[in-house]
């Protein structure tokens, strides 16, 4: 492990977040000063981030616990084009009024991590909409694109692969590259910016705007990237049977959120303990040294930190109370997930199939009857043995619900509205 004299180049290795540096020394010595201005971009193209930002947002953290300086660059700009990193096909191109939309509706995110303000390490919040949406094609061709060779984009792995699968790839979407090498010139003339930070899948694009800097006359720029998030067996991380882990509560309840981190393989409790919480490292060595079942309690340390984190100390514990009253004590809690369904519907009775899919638990029909015949599905605790079983208002709970289970973590109740 070498040894940094910045806190947050040591943090990072420490905690596992460094894959690649296009210079260790000097980025070491500006983050040393305290005067490492770093940026990540966040394109718009959902309502809401997912748990890859959520880990740039961890390195934004860092930087700015060690007194440095975080920039959130929302993509109002490149969203328009659309990064073709790690797609197959292009992506849909996107109304502006959705991008408007997308970017109202993720910006609220940041502030549960990091601090805005004026100070000289306050985060501020930028959006390249604002230079990208203003550049003459003719001027861009000429001070911007002289710059770069098609040669050298040929062999950028958001090109090259497409093009080895003869898969197209649209002359915007070619040009994606050239806008975000662009953005790192633009936020080093405005704010001194001298750092862009991402996943491991964006060093080539971070890299292009090192190299611009350089051709365009900015001091030196620096790239930073971290590993791409997997799990201990190898699947990408951050999606399950529901779809992607968003940041949102509106989107992915904290319950949900909670439940995720509670529901990680055992191998990838440390890491994520690590790259996910604060908690000091001193802590999460106790963690580390828990075995067997106690690997469980190591679990729901990290799934209360995380939670707290992005949606508050108080949704943190409601969640750890209800996953305890649900699966300890078989209670029916109030704060899991509902479904409202109208109380008319109730009372003609509802297909406990169709039941299961509004409530989210299962995708399809056909996905419900394969899991009722794995013993997968039960109403209110009990096991549901045949697929046309009714669910109406006899199903009601004392507390006015239907709770529908899913193996052994995952619950929904229905609510007559």
């Amino acid at each position: 492990m070498t040894a940094f004299k910045s806190d947050f180049l040591n943090i990072l290795q420490e905690r596992g977040f460094i894959h690649q540096c296009s210079d260790f020394d000097g980025l070491d010595a500006l983050a040393a000063k305290g005067q490492a201005t770093a940026y990540v971009g966040y394109d718009c193209t959902a309502p809401s981030l997912h748990i890859g930002n959520y880990l740039t947002m961890m390195m934004l953290y860092w930087l700015q616990q060690s007194g440095n300086k975080p920039i959130t660059l929302m993509g109002g700009g490149t969203t328009m084009v659309g990064d073709p990193s790690g797609k197959d096909e292009s992506r849909a191109i996107r109304s502006i009024a959705e991008i408007e939309a997308n970017k109202a509706s993720i910006r609220g995110v940041f502030s549960k991590v990091l601090r805005y303000g004026n100070g000289d390490s306050d985060a501020i919040m930028l959006d390249n909409a604002e230079w990208l949406t203003k550049l003459n094609w003719i001027e861009m061709l000429r001070d911007i694109g002289r710059h770069f060779s098609v040669n050298r984009m040929l062999t950028m792995d958001s090109v090259r692969l497409r093009l080895e699968r003869e898969q197209e790839m649209s002359f915007i979407e070619f040009n994606y590259m050239v806008c975000q090498a662009y953005d790192f010139v633009e936020l080093a003339r405005r704010t001194g910016c001298r750092l862009q930070m991402g996943g491991s899948d964006q060093w080539g694009n971070i890299v292009n705007g090192v190299d611009l800097g350089r051709r365009m006359g900015t001091e030196q720029l620096f790239a930073l990237t971290t590993p791409l998030l997997t799990t201990a067996s190898g699947a990408k991380m951050g999606k399950t049977a529901q779809g992607a882990v968003w940041l949102n509560a509106d989107q992915f309840s904290p319950y949900d959120f909670w439940q995720y981190w509670r529901n990680v393989e055992d191998a990838d409790v440390v890491k994520f303990l690590k790259l996910f919480t604060i908690l000091p490292m001193s802590e999460i060595a106790k963690l580390a040294a828990l075995q067997g079942g106690e690997i469980n309690e190591a679990k729901k340390v990290l799934a209360t930190e995380a939670t707290a984190l992005l949606h508050g100390r108080d949704a943190a514990n409601t969640s750890a109370e209800t996953a305890r009253q649900t699966f300890e004590e078989g209670a029916v809690a109030e704060s899991l997930p509902t479904v409202e369904i109208p109380r008319g519907e109730l009372d003609a009775g509802i297909g406990v199939l169709a039941g299961f899919v509004k409530a989210g638990l299962v995708a399809s029909n056909g996905e419900a009857r394969r899991q009722i015949k794995g013993g997968g599905l039960r109403v209110n605790d009990a096991a549901v043995t045949d697929e046309k079983m009714v669910l109406n208002a006899g199903h009601l709970t004392p507390e006015g619900v239907i709770k529908l289970s899913m193996g052994k973590k995952k619950h929904v109740l229905l609510r007559p509205a």
